[in-house]
Order: structure tokens, then sequence, then C-alpha cells
């Protein structure tokens, strides 16, 4: 198949009299990674939602090996070699790893669908990319991570000319992202052209050739990824320079903490945790650090009543036993952000301001009872601007139509409003941009400062040493490390969880 040259000129978009793009220029061609930068409502998505065919611009062209097309539909963009995996999963739950990966080209013949053939392609795939996964497993039962695999293995197992990587390293461990790259490195040499949308700015710099970066709906900055520094990356994203982030300068000292607030001794966690004891004293920040499987996320389930201890003992904020249920946690003061919103954060047809306040209605309403517009108003203006979240009208507008990095931040300052203690805080800043990530943590240590005990659970190594006071490694269902202070580096991360 030849290799495709792309050429998107004079692109305008706007959705309810709102502009999103304004005369955008995109250009990629076969043999090299483009990559597309910009902070949460910068107009990325919509940008290559036009390319896939999702969405229809209001002007503008786009040229396809010479031939010019005034849109696209999801089905002709196919039929032109393009191919998207999305930061939103557009998986079947209900349906087996192999018929996911598969989804849209079942193989067979008179009517019947080949089962063998889709099983086998599956596992073809899948080996090649050295991952354990069973293909015969319904992909509604994987972790958030493994359904982002199947999500890369069904676009690489689909002749693609061009494809679209969203944010594609979000929810994958260290030696998965590695295991990515090396594809997408091996698809760039064998002529496909990929443009990947990205927060994360070492791979910016390790995938790329070219960088484009849009602010506003325009383009702010577009040059060879070897010509243009990382400071002036960030300063095209977000209009000012707002420098490096380093290892906190408000470190919690022994001296200083309060009482534990989360204290487990000994847990296990079904088969998925053994052993594990730990504490999260109030004023700290203690970042439990591991990989896709490592058994973090079963931890942060357990402390808010998603999951039962199987052994081991739980307090939180001195009350001993794990909470019979989500309510029950919330009753007892644990805030909690789940690692995938838009299944168990956000209620994705209400209101943006009605989904921050949600868990403050109590506090909020009218002798506790009368709920107001206005009331959620007043709890979205207390942290809109602390967490730069976008919303053009949020009394009305669903949080569903927000980018996935502002839906992020309205479930965080959701728990921010309610001034939970403990805080439990899952992938933070998972799809949440370059300018917000440093507004994220610094309200996390703030609200350090302010005595909370904030137990953050990620696998992205460079958040942990932006963020900690602490940092717990596990691998394999197991605590394998302990490091603090200055021991806290990204290379001692990966060495002790085994990457």
């Amino acid at each position: 198949m030849s290799e495709i040259t792309l050429r998107m000129s004079s692109i305008c978009k706007s959705f309810s009299g709102v502009e999103v793009l304004n005369y955008v220029d995109l250009n990629a061609t076969g043999g090299e990674v483009v990559a597309l930068l910009g902070e949460n409502g910068a107009g990325k998505s919509t940008m290559v939602k036009i390319l896939a065919g999702d969405y229809t611009a209001d002007s503008g062209t786009i040229e396809i090996d010479g031939i010019s097309h005034t849109t696209l539909n999801p089905l002709s963009a196919r039929r032109l070699g393009i191919r998207m995996i999305y930061q939103e999963f557009q998986d079947a739950g209900p349906l087996s790893v192999a018929e996911n990966i598969a989804m849209g080209r079942w193989p067979g013949r008179f009517g019947f669908v080949d089962w063998r053939t889709i099983t086998r392609e599956a596992t073809s795939v899948l080996d090649q990319m050295g991952v354990d996964i069973d293909p015969a497993a319904p992909v509604g039962t994987l972790r958030v991570g493994e359904r982002q695999i199947v999500e890369i293995a069904r676009a690489l197992s689909d002749s693609a000319r061009l494809l679209i990587l969203d944010e594609p390293t979000a929810a994958l461990s260290h030696q998965e992202v590695e295991r990515l790259f090396e594809w997408v490195r091996r698809l760039r040499d064998s002529g496909v052209a990929i443009i990947y949308i990205t927060h994360r700015l070492d791979e910016v710099y390790e995938l790329s050739d070219r960088v484009v970066v849009l602010r506003n709906g325009e383009v702010a900055l577009e040059q060879p990824t070897a010509l243009v520094g990382r400071r002036a990356l960030v300063e095209a994203m977000v209009g000012r320079d707002i420098g490096e982030v380093q290892r906190p300068q408000d470190i919690a000292h022994e001296s200083a903490l309060g009482e534990p607030a989360i204290e487990l001794k000994h847990i296990s966690v079904g088969n998925d945790v053994t052993d594990v004891s730990l504490a999260v004293r109030a004023g700290e920040v203690v970042c439990l650090y591991g990989k896709l499987g490592s058994g973090t996320t079963q931890i942060a389930e357990a402390c808010f009543g998603l999951r039962p201890l199987t052994e081991g003992r739980m307090t939180l904020d001195g009350r001993e036993g794990t909470p019979s249920g989500p309510a029950d946690a919330i009753e007892r003061g644990v805030g909690y952000l789940p690692p995938d919103r838009k299944r168990e954060g956000a209620f994705l047809i209400r209101p943006v301001a009605e989904n921050l306040a949600i868990s403050s209605w109590k506090q909020i309403g009218k002798a506790g009872l009368l709920i107001t517009k206005k009331g959620e108003e007043r709890a979205y203006d207390r942290w809109c601007r602390p967490l730069n979240i976008k919303a053009a009208s949020p009394s009305n507008q669903p949080i569903a139509t927000l980018s996935g990095g502002n839906q992020q931040k309205v479930v965080l300052g959701r728990w921010l409003e309610r001034s939970s203690n403990p805080l439990v805080l899952v992938e933070p800043t998972r799809g949440v941009d370059v300018g917000a990530r440093q507004e994220i943590y610094a309200s996390i240590r703030s609200l350090a400062r302010e005595g909370k005990a904030i137990l953050v659970v990620t696998s992205d190594y460079e958040e942990t040493v932006q963020l900690a006071d602490r940092a717990l490694v596990m691998s394999r269902g197991r605590l394998v490390a302990g490091l603090s202070g200055e021991d806290v580096t990204t290379q001692a991360l990966i060495d002790a969880s085994g990457g």
C-alpha cells in the first residue's frame, strides 16, 4: 500500500456558536510521527475527529494523496486508510477481546462468521505486542490499561496508512509504553503516517519528528521536534512560561505530620494484593506507584468500599473497618477519584456544575434540603480557576461535552469542594494537559499543607517524582520499596517496580 500524503487546510469548526477551530492547517506524510499538542479545549480532538469522519468541518478542505475532500465520514476515512484510537474507549464490553479486535471486519463465508480465524488473528497481534491477555475474555471484565491495549491491537491488526493516537499511554505501564513505542516506530518505518496526541512532553521528544501546537483553536507553533525546546513547547501551549516542574519544595517533615488518616495493616484483597501495610498521615502526600496489575488500584478501591478485604485491618480517620460501600466511605470523609471518569466518575448527561457539587449537596443546599443552580454555580466558581476548567455554560452544559481532561478536573473538584479527608486519587492527571497538571499538583500540595491526608495511586513515575512526600512502590500485589526525599527519582521507581 502506498504512503499517504495528508493536507488539511483552513479548517474551521464551531459548536453552538463557540469557535473551536479557526483556519487550522495540519499536514502529515507517510514515514513520520507528528505530535499534536495543546491544552484541553485547544481543538486537538476536534481536528482529528474531522479527519476520522466523526465531525464535519464548517469550512476548509482535506486533501489526501492530492485528491480534495470537503468532508469525510467514518466509512470513507477507513477506506482511505485512516484509523483512530480514541482517548475514550470505543469497545464493546460484552464481546470478547478477539471479537473487539476484529470488530467491523469479521471474517466469514456464506453469512457464517469464521470464529477460528478471529481468535487466531487476535492471538497473533497480542503475541506480537508481547501482551498476555486472554482472547476469549469479555472486554468489559478487563482493567483500564488492558482495554487500552485491546484498542491499540485493533488498530494495529487493521491495515492503516494514517494512524491517529489520542493519549494512548494514559493507562499503560512503563513496559507497555515501551512496547507501544516500538510498534509506533515500526509503523513509521514501514511508511505509515502517525498523528500522536499527548500531554507528556517526554513522549514528544522520544517519538515525534515534527510537532504542531494548538492554542485557542489556532496553530501556535509548528516545528521539527529537534529544533524546539521543552520550555518553548510549554509556552506555546499555555501562552506563558510556567517553568519546569521539580520535586516539591514543601516536603513534609515527620515532626509536622498528624495522626494516620489511612492505616492498612497486613491487608490482602482477593488474589491481587497480599500482606500490604501502609499509613498516610495528616499533612502528607503518599504516592502508591505501580504498573498495571501491580495491585495499586485494588487498594484504592478497598479504601472506598468497592472491594472487601480478605485479610488484615483498615483504619480510616481513626475508625477501624472497611467501608461497606461508597456511600459509607463518603460519610466517613473519604474522597475518591476513579481511574475511569467516564464509567465511574462523571454523570455524563448532567451539567458541569452539578457534577462538581453533587457530593456536597447537603452542605451547599439551603437548610440542607433545597439544591439550587446558584449554589452549584458557586461551588463550580470556587474551583474552575484553580483547576483551569473550561466550560462555556457550567449550569446547563452536560459534562460529556467537555474534553476528557476537563471532565477529570471537574471530578477532582468534586472532592476538593467537599473538603474530603482522606483523599484517595487514582491517576489524578490522566488526560490532563501540561499547564493544568501543575495547577492540580499545587492544589493537592496545598490540601496537604492544610492537614489533609492524600493517597495518590499512579502509574506515572514523573507524577510521583513531582508530587510525593513519600513513594511506595508495588509489584505483583506486594509492596517492594519505600522511597522518600531525594531518593524519589524516576530511575528508582522504574527499577523498584521491575521496569
